[in-house]
């Protein structure tokens, strides 16, 4: 990893979407390191820097977060919630990548915080539109 470029952190369990990101990334010419967890429960863990996740050296925090909703051990909505009780992560911007296209499900997503939400399978202009989401967003303290 390049301690120079961003990281965008996917939690995601399901391989075939994790192709789908990591393949509109590099079509995007994107220079981050995407750092992939398949359970909210890693996901708390990493931005929390516990367990495993301790070293911010190795685990830096990330410039965004795209979020899967359906994910074993605690799902989108319960890394939301405890996202928007966090004060020092109130900069990173979140955006939901599911395959639900619920209307209430993009509502709940919004009122827990998120900043976009996307049904699945990621897009060009979706990615597109994700890095510039990060490019533009304040940066951790």
């Amino acid at each position: 990893m390049n301690p120079r470029e961003p990281v965008i952190l996917l939690a995601e369990d399901d391989r075939n979407d994790v192709f789908f990101v990591r393949r509109g990334i590099e079509q995007a010419g994107a220079r981050v390191s995407l750092r992939v967890l398949p359970d909210g429960k890693d996901v708390i863990d990493y931005l929390a820097a516990r367990g495993m996740f301790a070293d911010r050296n190795q685990f830096p925090l990330p410039s965004l977060l795209l979020l899967d909703l359906k994910m074993p051990l605690a799902g989108g909505f319960d890394v939301l919630e405890w996202l928007r009780t966090q004060p020092a992560l109130d900069y990173l911007p979140v955006i939901v990548l599911t395959s639900s296209p619920e209307e209430r499900d993009r509502q709940k997503a919004a009122k827990l915080g998120a900043t976009r939400y996307f049904v699945k399978p990621p897009t060009q202009e979706m990615v597109s539109e994700m890095i510039q989401l990060m490019r533009s967003a304040p940066t951790a303290m």
